[in-house]
């Protein structure tokens, strides 16, 4: 791959990216920088109050689409998909756990904590700088900064 997610300039682009997808009306939820097949594929993850159509999609693709030529961050032919977050949405920011408060989730740590790394449980309360999550009776508190992923996980009927 040619571009480093971690660095610097590619997180001035995500900035970059965040505010036009503001601007259109969306919220940006996630972007995954990883590779399908030889190419790099860019995956953001956009969200509404109304929820999100393709048209929608569409139309945030166009406007990254175009910063992406300009701003060139991946240096090779890549691909560019925007979705929804869909039901299992990743939780990301402070924020989304927040908003997030009483639904189940599944958050995976980067390194053990408390003698694990799987966490699949209720959020029962969500801070600036962690989470809390119930897990068949007992609660952990796991700092944001060492969460390697989140997300929701709906419950079916």
């Amino acid at each position: 791959m040619n571009v480093n997610y971690k660095s610097a300039g590619f997180q001035n682009i995500v900035e970059k990216i965040s505010r036009d997808i503001d601007d259109l009306g969306y919220e940006l939820v996630h972007t995954e920088l990883t590779q399908q097949g030889k190419r790099p594929l860019l995956r953001i993850y956009i969200d509404a109050p109304g929820g999100i159509r393709v048209d929608d999609c569409e139309t945030v693709s166009n406007r990254v689409g175009m910063i992406l030529d300009v701003e060139d961050p991946i240096h090779s032919k890549y691909i560019l998909e925007v979705s929804s977050p869909g039901l299992d949405r990743p939780l990301v920011r402070p924020e989304h756990f927040q908003r997030f408060v009483g639904d189940r989730a599944k958050i995976v740590m980067a390194r053990k904590m408390l003698g694990r790394k799987h966490f699949l449980g209720e959020i029962s309360r969500a801070g600036d700088s962690s989470v809390t999550i119930a897990v068949d009776g007992d609660y952990f508190e796991l700092p944001y900064e060492d969460i390697k992923s989140a997300r929701v996980q709906p419950v079916y009927e």
